[in-house]
């Protein structure tokens, strides 16, 4: 008798537990987020439930977040700056620092293109939005052109890609990983990277019902991803096969774009919003978004604590 009573009680004690576990709705993009932790050994021992949502690109996770689907997702500056202007409720809670050569226009290798200067009058294809739009506009006011100088075809990074391949576009401004797949295995070549063009600025998101009612799972989430890119920059090698064979894809494909990207976390800080707002302006002086945004009032900046946690500092 006492042996059933305290079976029951442990079940109903389990039970307990389960139904208290919340859920954290987590959006990523092809090979990011996802990837590293679970390479890190960070999503071990996780005290609530990740539901992860995969989109191709940072357009369609962003209106995810905006219709309730998912609490939190990783995108460019880009992206998000125009969820702003759109009024989507989203909060920049962490920022992804990392070299800007992994985003570039790619040529085929048979291309008689050799620079950006030669693709004047040419079809480049990038998404609407995307921080590939964002490279060309970078690029052209670089040069004093405008927007009528090349003909920007948007497309999905799948078809894209099809066009790229196919030849019914010059060029592709895209990101990785689609940049070292192109370079390793069908060796294209970049005729331009962001280098010293556009601030290169990945954010995690959130929506401010997330930031209120899960504050201690995503700073949970925060720290262990952020944990999972530092160890992911001293073990190159190792996460680019793990990421490789998660992936179904050669291994040389990832570690091309680690070896160079040098991916971190880092907190919302001055740099951070001043490189955001270099965004804002391009896409303002652009005349893509109608009003002058203020970087401040688009970023959370009290997650700084378990990003400092997550990279020992």
């Amino acid at each position: 008798m006492i042996r059933a009573v305290l079976i029951a009680g442990l079940l109903l004690g389990a039970m307990a537990s389960a139904q208290a576990q919340t859920t954290l709705r987590v959006g990523d993009q092809k090979g990011n987020s996802q990837a590293v932790m679970e390479a890190a050994g960070m999503l071990k021992d996780v005290p609530y439930k990740i539901e992860w949502k995969e989109f191709p690109a940072a357009a369609p996770l962003l209106e995810a977040l905006s219709a309730g689907a998912i609490e939190t997702g990783l995108v460019g500056d880009a992206p998000l700056t125009f969820a702003a202007a759109a009024n989507i409720p989203v909060k920049a809670i962490a920022a992804i620092r990392q070299s800007r050569e992994g985003l570039a226009v790619l040529v085929r290798k048979d291309s008689a293109v050799r620079d950006f200067e030669s693709l004047r009058g040419k079809k480049i294809a990038t998404g609407r939005g995307s921080i590939g739009h964002q490279l060309i506009l970078a690029a052209l006011e670089s040069k004093g052109w405008s927007t009528s100088d090349v003909q920007i075809v948007f497309l999905a990074p799948s078809d894209a890609k099809v066009a790229y391949t196919q030849g019914s576009v010059d060029a592709w401004s895209t990101w990785e990983p689609y940049v070292s797949q192109e370079e390793v295995l069908f060796h294209s070549r970049r005729v331009i990277t962001a280098e010293g063009l556009t601030p290169g600025l990945g954010f995690q998101v959130a929506t401010p019902s997330a930031i209120r009612d899960k504050r201690p799972e995503l700073e949970d989430f925060i720290r262990r991803l952020t944990a999972a890119r530092a160890w992911s920059q001293t073990n190159v090698s190792a996460y680019a096969e793990t990421w490789g064979r998660l992936m179904g894809i050669p291994p040389a494909v990832p570690l091309n774009w680690l070896s160079r990207a040098k991916i971190r976390v880092a907190p919302i800080d001055e740099s951070v919003v001043a490189d955001e707002q270099q965004t804002i302006d391009l896409y303002f002086r652009s005349g893509l978004i109608k009003q002058k945004l203020s970087a401040a009032d688009i970023v959370d900046r009290s997650f700084s604590g378990p990003i400092g946690k997550g990279a020992g500092l």
